[in-house]
C-alpha cells in the first residue's frame, strides 16, 4: 500500500470503520497504577480512551478503547491502532500490578482478566475478530501468558462462561463471597489458544473474544445474606430458565448489598427495564429492597459520537 492511499484508507476507516476495545484489568484502588495505565494508552493519539468504569469494591476497571481498522484493496483488515495501544496498556499493568497480592469482590483469571472488542459503526464482527486474535497471538509471544479465545475470536464460537467454569472463575475463595490471590492451577488442564499452558501465579490468564455490542447492566440489592442473592441472580439469568439472552450473577458490593450484575447479550430483545422489573419481582418476594440498576458503559451510538469528538478535538 502507497502512503497516499494509505492515507486515504485511514481517513475513511477513521470515519466509518470503528471498533472498540473493552480492556479489563484487576486493579481500581492504587490511582498511580490506573495513571501509568493510561498514559499508556497515550502513545498513539489515534487510540481514545472514550469511557472508564472502576470500582474499588471490585478492584476492577474497564477502559473504553476506540479507534479505526485499516482495510486492504480486498477489503481484508491489515491494520488499527488500537493494537499496539491495548499491548502498551497491557504491559503496564503486567509491570505494576501483582495478581498474587490482588483481592476483591468480583471474580477475575488474571491481571489483565478480559479483552473484547466490539465491532462499532461500519465495522463488521470479522474484523473485530481479526483484530482479537492479532493481539492474542503477541499477548501470548510477548508477554508468556495463556490465552483463551472466545466468541467470534474462536473457530468454535465458544462462550466465555463456558471457559471461566472450566476455570474456576466464579468460585470465590475468600470469606465466602471475595477472590484473592492466585486460585487456579499453575498447570492448565487443557491448552490454551496462546501462550504456554504454565500460569504465572503474578500475572494469571487473560480471555480475549469478539461479539456484537453487549449491554451491562447492575442492580444494586439491599441483602446480606449471600444464598438469597444468588438465587435471585440463578433466577433472572437464561442459563437457569430465566430471561432470555441474559446473564447474571450475584456478587457482594458493601457491607449490606450485592449487586445483579447482569450481560445483556441482545439489549433489544431483553433490555435493562425488563431485567429490572424481575429483579424487583424476585426481590419483593424475600422482603428485600431493591435500587434503580445502572448501565457501566454508554450505548455504542454515544461511544462513537465521543470518539469523534474527541479525535477532532485532538487534531484541532
Amino acid at each position: 500500500m502507497d502512503s497516499d492511499s494509505s492515507c486515504e484508507n485511514k481517513r475513511t476507516a477513521n470515519e466509518s470503520m470503528l471498533v472498540s476495545c473493552m480492556l479489563y484489568i484487576s486493579e481500581a484502588r492504587n490511582r498511580a497504577v490506573l495513571d501509568l495505565i493510561e498514559r499508556a494508552a497515550r502513545l498513539d493519539p489515534e487510540s481514545v480512551i472514550v469511557n472508564k468504569f472502576e470500582d474499588r469494591v471490585y478492584n476492577r476497571i474497564r477502559f473504553t478503547i476506540v479507534s479505526y481498522v485499516v482495510v486492504d484493496s480486498t477489503g481484508s483488515p491489515i491494520y488499527s491502532p488500537l493494537h499496539q495501544t491495548v499491548l502498551a496498556m497491557v504491559e503496564a499493568a503486567y509491570g505494576a500490578i501483582n495478581l498474587e497480592l490482588h483481592s476483591g469482590a468480583h471474580p477475575r483469571l488474571g491481571v489483565v482478566d478480559d479483552i473484547v472488542f466490539h465491532p462499532l459503526a461500519r465495522a463488521s464482527l470479522d474484523e473485530a475478530a481479526w483484530l482479537a486474535k492479532t493481539v492474542a497471538a503477541d499477548m501470548g509471544s510477548r508477554f508468556q501468558v495463556p490465552v483463551f479465545l472466545y466468541a467470534a475470536a474462536h473457530p468454535t464460537g465458544r462462550a466465555p462462561d463456558t471457559i471461566r467454569r472450566e476455570l474456576g472463575y466464579y468460585t470465590p475463595n475468600f470469606m465466602g463471597n471475595q477472590w484473592a490471590g492466585w486460585t487456579i492451577p499453575e498447570i492448565l488442564p487443557g491448552a490454551p489458544d496462546e501462550g504456554p499452558t504454565h500460569v504465572s501465579r503474578t500475572r494469571g490468564i487473560v480471555m480475549i473474544g469478539a461479539r456484537p455490542w453487549v449491554a451491562l447492566y447492575n442492580i444494586p440489592v439491599v441483602c446480606t445474606d449471600v444464598s438469597t442473592a444468588r438465587q435471585i441472580a440463578r433466577m433472572v439469568r437464561a442459563r437457569d430458565g430465566g430471561l432470555p439472552t441474559v446473564q447474571a450473577l450475584a456478587l457482594v458490593h458493601g457491607d449490606d448489598s450485592f449487586e445483579i450484575a447482569c450481560i445483556l447479550l441482545e439489549p433489544n430483545q431483553v433490555g435493562a427495564e425488563r431485567v429490572q422489573a424481575e429483579v424487583e419481582m424476585l426481590a419483593a418476594q424475600e422482603g428485600l429492597e431493591v435500587e434503580k440498576g445502572y448501565f457501566t458503559d454508554f450505548p455504542p451510538e454515544m461511544i462513537v459520537e465521543k470518539y469523534m469528538n474527541l479525535i477532532s478535538s485532538r487534531r484541532d
